[in-house]
């Protein structure tokens, strides 16, 4: 009653004794939202104890402290409610609701008429001031230098107003794909964004992997903005890539992931039916590191640590704030074809093709070849072990985001981190040797695949060295040299030969010379020779299997079970080559494993091929349909994955990948990938490979390697 009687608004009104009967206590918990920002209900909040948080657009606009008040607009005049009202912490209200307030005006209008005045009079002050603010803020901000600019679309010059926005000039689909972002003179731009200069401007799908990306990404932040909705203090983090899906770690539940799947689901669609905006704002740095660390996310405020920039831009579809690292879908109704499912230990948020009507878009539609996501799904207990003890050392190091590598790099000693990134692989690789070993010597045949630039080459020179260490003697036999005949090669769908296709190769030569090795059968094996496009069924080598002896099989269909399905299991041994953990920037981003491949290969191309980025970026999605097709959907037939990633090598690689990227023409189709990782690269200290081993696989793409491939 006191604490009531002591408020601002309370303790200076007349009569306020006799308000106090139409009040009701309240209390809120941490995290629990008191009002949420456009609801229409007419009530007033006084706050007796604690504080509270106004979100106004995602945004945070403040504090209220013990005293203050909130809602009297709502009460006088019925406007709905321009910003959320979040607890911080055990929060004591005392409520005026609408209802109560007309019978106030019934029964004491003297005080109703009083209690207006005072809460209107405080309205006005607050107009003042904000006026006062803006007008500061317009002063320091510069006008635009034309009022009309030209942008063209589609071959067509058009002239428009200064700061139309992209959504305004681009169409909603194109061949039934949404359009998701676009490019302004070639670089990626969400919709929101206005033109300011004369450009041209080409709307970017989700037919092409960047709007694969930038829908996957908007996703991620759809389902942040749906956790917090329904559970303030529930910690997700968007994890690895599964497949079509991405996995997402849960912490501070204790719900089964069955039901807590379909509950963020369920918001998740709401969410898209209430088609929020995407929310952009600039802020300085030190801003977002304050509101990062109140939050939680202190991943992202330790990456700001080494910002190089006086701001950074924040992406929100309502009260979650997340750094930007490229643009978003510009409204939530886009945001369709998605399902949250339970996961062993976590969710999936999985993502397929995004249906054009929309009355089904609450199935998932999943793409054709769906064959990826179930071999994904069954080698994920394997390979989620690979990634539990990649991160068990990590934390040992300290190094588990970004934001601390970046620390680390700065602050300890690199050299060391180096050692112990090198020594951790070469620890696994000897695993992997045992493994091989504990199989008996009715082993015979070890087939090794992996995607592009995943180190395949170096991880098969240190297991060779690893299995001499055990007294084998591997030996090396190439698919490359069981292809067929150039002119019998199979046509892909562009009528270009298809090297990668399965038809390509001789399998039943392959599996005959295998076959009659095994028997202990001398046998010259097969060469094909690249400069005629002939095959040669017995221009090889010739040798016989001795006791010791073990076949080490290289090749885009090394797990595929048809290459040797004539051969009993027992003799084989298949390993799955790949990077796998990447380091998150903060709860939402992290680096794809598929752009770190990109970038390796970038660098071996440019570094040592003489192949520009550009090449090696337009070649890319045709390489990564090659790997969807041939390797990954049969990853789950794999014995051993080996995950090829180093926890410090994106810093090595930006000494050589910045400039690479930087050749890369403005006007070039690549450019806008090339800005794209840029951007990622920029978050990276820079690391000199001095310290890097030639045994290193991050020698294989920046050179200086002690194997010869």
């Amino acid at each position: 009653m006191d604490a009531l009687l002591r408020t601002p608004l309370l303790r200076a009104l007349p009569g306020a004794e006799r308000l106090l009967p139409h009040l009701e206590p309240l209390t809120r918990g941490p995290g629990e939202v008191i009002v949420r920002e456009g609801a229409c209900d007419r009530d007033l909040y006084l706050l007796l104890e604690g504080h509270a948080r106004i979100l106004r657009e995602g945004l945070d606009a403040g504090r209220l402290r013990e005293g203050d008040h909130f809602g009297e607009l709502a009460l006088a005049m019925g406007q709905p409610r321009a910003a959320s009202i979040v607890a911080e912490g055990p929060l004591s209200l005392a409520r005026l609701s609408h209802e109560r307030f007309e019978q106030l005006a019934t029964e004491d209008p003297a005080l109703a008429l009083a209690l207006l005045r005072r809460l209107l009079a405080g309205v006005g002050t607050r107009l003042t001031d904000m006026t006062r603010h803006v007008d500061v803020l317009l002063r320091e901000r510069a006008v635009p230098r034309r009022t009309a600019v030209e942008v063209t679309v589609d071959g067509q010059v058009r002239q428009v107003p200064t700061g139309t926005t992209l959504v305004e000039l681009l169409p909603e689909r194109v061949d039934d794909e949404p359009v998701v972002a676009g490019l302004l003179d070639c670089r990626p731009t969400s919709l929101t964004a206005g033109v300011s200069s004369d450009a041209a401007l080409v709307p970017v799908t989700t037919a092409t992997w960047e709007g694969v990306r930038i829908y996957r990404q908007s996703l991620g932040l759809l389902l942040l903005e749906a956790a917090h909705r329904r559970f303030p203090g529930l910690g997700l983090r968007l994890e690895h890539s599964v497949g079509y899906g991405l996995h997402v770690g849960v912490h501070g539940s204790e719900r089964p992931f069955a039901e807590l799947a379909e509950i963020l689901n369920a918001e998740m669609l709401a969410l898209v039916d209430a088609d929020r905006p995407l929310l952009e704002q600039w802020w300085t740095v030190e801003e977002a590191r304050e509101h990062f660390a109140r939050v939680g996310w202190d991943d992202a405020a330790r990456l700001l640590l080494t910002w190089r920039q006086a701001t950074c831009r924040m992406v929100a579809y309502g009260e979650v704030q997340a750094l930007r690292f490229g643009p978003m879908v510009h409204r939530t109704a886009l945001l369709t074809g998605f399902c949250v499912l339970p996961d062993e230990d976590g969710l999936l948020l999985v993502h397929g093709v995004i249906d054009p009507v929309p009355a089904p878009r609450r199935s998932l539609v999943l793409p054709p070849d769906e064959q990826e996501t179930a071999g994904a799904c069954q080698v994920a207990q394997r390979v989620g072990s690979v990634r539990h003890e990649h991160d068990r050392w990590l934390r040992a190091l300290g190094v588990e985001d970004v934001g601390e590598l970046g620390r680390a790099c700065i602050d300890g000693d690199v050299s060391q981190l180096i050692r112990v990134a090198e020594g951790y692989q070469e620890k696994r690789i000897g695993r992997i040797a045992d493994a091989i070993v504990a199989r008996g010597r009715e082993l015979k045949v070890v087939c090794i695949a992996g995607p592009s630039s995943s180190g395949k080459s170096t991880f098969i020179q240190r297991l060779r060295v690893q299995l001499q260490v055990e007294g084998l003697r591997p030996r090396g036999v190439s698919l490359d040299d069981y292809y067929v005949d150039r002119a019998a090669l199979p046509r892909g769908p562009d009528g270009e030969m298809d090297l990668e296709a399965f038809e390509a190769l001789r399998g039943d030569l392959l599996q005959e010379h295998l076959l009659r090795l095994l028997a202990g059968e001398e046998v010259t094996l097969a060469r094909f020779d690249f400069a005629t496009g002939r095959s040669h069924p017995q221009g090889g080598p010739t040798f016989a299997l001795g006791e010791q002896d073990l076949l080490m099989l290289e090749g885009i269909h090394g797990l595929n079970p048809r290459l040797l399905e004539q051969l009993p299991g027992s003799r084989i041994f298949r390993v799955f080559v790949s990077p796998l953990a990447q380091l998150p920037f903060d709860r939402l981003t992290h680096m794809h494993a598929s752009d770190l491949r990109l970038l390796r290969r970038i660098v071996r191309d440019r570094h040592g091929r003489n192949t520009d980025a550009a090449s090696t970026i337009m070649r890319w999605p045709s390489v990564r349909l090659g790997e969807r097709r041939h390797i990954f959907p049969y990853q789950h037939h794999a014995h051993e994955v080996f995950d090829s990633s180093l926890v410090y090598e994106l810093c090595v690689l930006k000494v050589f990948a910045e400039r690479y990227l930087l050749e890369v023409p403005t006007s070039h189709p690549a450019y806008a990938t090339a800005f794209r990782l840029l951007g990622l690269l920029d978050r990276f200290v820079t690391i000199y490979p001095d310290h890097v081993p030639p045994t290193s696989i991050l020698r294989e793409f920046i050179g200086g390697s002690g194997f010869e491939y």
